[in-house]
């Protein structure tokens, strides 16, 4: 093994600890270097990628239209930017077949991260707003079966978008979740679940670290935790809230003339070390 897949792997490890019911990883997901080195320095264990963000910031609307080696250079840069382990949002896989899948796994470890979350959202892609149980399970297996060939224990998480989409309730999340885990799945993330008693049910049915997603208006962490949850993530709102503070200054610039809105910018030097800093 070479020092490069040791690491990997070793990074890979530490990711998987941090996975603990009633004790959540928090991740207020990235987009780029800079936002990356942000949410490190602001104390997170790990850096999550948000697909939308990336897209977003590379000129490509979110939804499985962004080609695979541009989002993966993106990956790449975060990865090689911070020193905490990273996860890729891949979105369904980048790839129409669980071959493609694997291949999108392997480029993932070349770019330096350790985990992945893969949705199961359609996107115009069948009947249904989702794939079909087995059809995804079978593209998680490709993923599990490529990062264990590579010898790096990838934390794999299955993203059920029955909530988010419309497409089903707990039961069906549930009997998703089995057929997931049963294809090597790490972790179960349900973006859109939100009540408490949902969660609850999620939690205790999933037979895996469960991830949601928060939103201005979500329980707090606390109360996350004390309902089992295992990882707590921001989606796209960390660069919604960004790109909406763009548009509030220039608006204020171009209309009013004036420059308040730049009051709450962070220190010019302080941004600027920080970015200069060697990761």
């Amino acid at each position: 093994m070479t020092n490069q897949s040791s690491s990997l792997r070793d990074s890979a490890l530490a990711f998987r600890a941090l996975h603990v019911a009633g004790r959540p990883l928090v991740l207020p997901n990235a987009w780029d270097t800079a936002s990356a080195r942000l949410v490190e320095d602001a104390g997170a264990a790990a850096v999550a990628t948000t697909s939308a963000g990336l897209a977003w910031a590379l000129g490509v609307a979110d939804g499985d239209r962004l080609e695979r080696d541009r989002a993966l250079a993106g990956v790449a840069a975060i990865s090689a930017g911070v020193r905490v382990p990273v996860t890729a949002d891949i979105e369904s896989g980048y790839a129409a077949a669980p071959e493609g899948v694997a291949d999108t796994v392997r480029a993932v470890l070349e770019a330096g991260a350790v985990g992945v979350n893969i949705e199961d959202a359609a996107h115009g892609e069948g009947p249904g707003p989702l794939r079909p149980v087995a059809e995804q399970a079978e593209r998680i297996a490709a993923a599990r079966e490529a990062a264990d060939a590579a010898g790096v224990p990838l934390f794999v998480n299955a993203r059920i978008d029955t909530f988010l989409r419309g497409a089903g309730g707990v039961d069906s999340t549930l009997e998703r979740a089995a057929a997931y885990r049963a294809a090597g799945a790490d972790g179960i993330f349900v973006p859109g679940a939100v009540d408490p008693e949902t969660i609850k049910l999620l939690a205790d049915g999933v037979d895996r670290p469960l991830n949601v997603m928060v939103h201005p208006g979500a329980l707090p962490v606390a109360d996350l935790a004390a309902l089992g949850v295992a990882r707590v993530s921001a989606g796209s709102g960390l660069a919604q809230a960004a790109h909406a503070a763009v548009r509030r200054a220039a608006r204020e610039l171009l209309g009013a003339g004036t420059y308040e809105t730049l009051s709450g910018g962070l220190d010019y030097g302080e941004l600027n070390t920080l970015l200069g800093r060697s990761a």
